[in-house]
């Protein structure tokens, strides 16, 4: 590989940090210090070990697949063309919506923490579908100047959080971590699917493959690196903010937790700083993935290719970008940030499952470690289903919603192989 490539072991490692200290901690903090309480840090690190055993899946795919198409290039490969791949495919492209949706939902939240009856659903959903209306029509317009922005939005946010973690654990009540505070270990369990929704944006790493030096090298060791660097960062905020609020204070304000941890540290202002940075956080979130994941995730769920531009400019192609604003906004209005965030989650590990699995059939393709990746699978499905049983009281529609979802993927594919003849093509051979 030339040496005047983009993309060396810490600008990648810096990418994948970037993308996964995002909106996720913002939203899953409080959820899953809820769910967990106190031992919540033991979560984390449950999800990093999940995070890394994907990441190595994925980098293992990504070198002996360097595609832009992502985890639709590995479920072709995996599984070949046809339905089912094409279904997964379609399956992918509505998760992403979810996960959208619900940091659309946490950007609400925080939003409306800045007025008096900050709860109210009215103001929550009303800055929720109003931020993505804004970035659909910037991203309509083109203005790359927004995505020029994200070096300083990632700095910003990250300062922000090592401040706080550190900071943090001068004021922490030892009571508050002891071991007469802690909850049943199954709830620690249960909280595993949300932490792994934490680190979601690791994969990013795999798209610079292409740009890479040494890929053959760099990739695993960026994977690794920056999972790890983040799993801590994600511990020392979860120990911070359980040793800071009660258990009641968490789940009163689990929506905006990490916020409500800053009052007792840094005052009244420190909350307020917070609640800014989840919302630049969410914003930028919202900004870099609705062009990227929904232009390039429908053209491929619809014409089976990748769209031949890829430049920051929607005179291109704009129908991706409305089609999947006119879907994510009903799920903002209709369902509140636990309902999205845990379907966005289920969704998210039943394709990284099936995609890993179909990395286990083609594993002497990629060299790739038989155990490890058979492991990736069933730690990937056991957490699924450990998410969507944990919630089932509190949720009792999620499984509806999961099963819809995927049965709307099958029959979406079905109609455009029907009615387009398209079939989900290899990018790679």
């Amino acid at each position: 590989m030339s040496q005047n490539k983009a993309f060396g072991l810490w600008s990648a490692v810096l990418l994948g940090i970037g993308s996964m200290v995002g909106a996720g901690i913002f939203i899953v903090i409080g959820q899953a210090g809820a769910m967990a309480g106190n031992l919540v840090w033991v979560s984390f690190i449950l999800g990093g070990i999940i995070a890394l055993l994907s990441g190595y899946s994925l980098a293992k795919l990504a070198i002996r697949y360097p595609s832009r198409g992502g985890i639709t290039e590995y479920l072709v490969q995996g599984f070949g063309e046809n339905i089912f791949s094409g279904s997964i495919s379609v399956l992918f492209y509505f998760a992403q919506l979810v996960a959208i949706a619900a940091v659309a939902k946490s950007f609400g939240t925080y939003g409306a923490t800045f007025l008096h009856g900050g709860n109210d659903g009215f103001w929550v959903n009303l800055f929720a579908v109003g931020v993505v209306g804004i970035f659909t029509i910037i991203n309509l317009i083109g203005a790359s100047s927004v995505a020029k922005a994200e070096n300083f939005i990632v700095t910003l946010k990250l300062s922000v959080l090592v401040i706080f973690a550190i900071a943090a654990l001068f004021t922490i009540d030892p009571e508050r971590l002891s071991v007469a505070q802690m909850p049943p270990m199954s709830s620690m369990l249960f909280a595993v699917g949300l932490t792994f929704f934490a680190y979601q944006g690791f994969s990013v790493i795999t798209n610079t493959v292409e740009d890479m030096q040494n890929p053959q090298e760099t990739i695993m060791r960026a994977m690794i690196l920056a999972i790890l660097l983040v799993a801590l960062l994600y511990v020392l905020t979860s120990i911070a903010v359980l040793g800071n609020l009660s258990l009641d204070e968490v789940i009163k304000t689990k929506d905006y937790a990490l916020a409500q941890a800053s009052k007792p540290i840094f005052g009244e202002w420190g909350f307020k700083i917070m609640a800014v940075t989840a919302l630049v956080a969410t914003a930028s979130a919202i900004n870099a993935t609705l062009y990227a994941v929904t232009e390039i995730g429908y053209s491929m769920a619809k014409e089976g290719n990748l769209p031949k531009v890829y430049e920051y400019n929607i005179y291109n192609s704009f129908e991706g970008l409305l089609v999947s604003a006119f879907l994510i906004i009903p799920m903002i209005l209709f369902f509140n940030l636990a309902q999205i965030t845990t379907v966005a989650t289920v969704v998210m590990l039943l394709v990284q499952g099936i995609t890993h699995f179909g990395h286990f059939l083609k594993r002497s393709e990629t060299g790739a470690n038989g155990f490890l990746i058979m492991l990736t699978v069933v730690a990937m499905f056991f957490v699924a289903g450990l998410t969507l049983y944990s919630t089932h009281k509190s949720m009792p529609n999620i499984t509806l919603y999961l099963l819809i979802t995927v049965i709307l993927a099958v029959v979406v594919e079905t109609l455009l192989r029907w009615i387009t003849k398209r079939v989900v093509n290899r990018q790679l051979f």
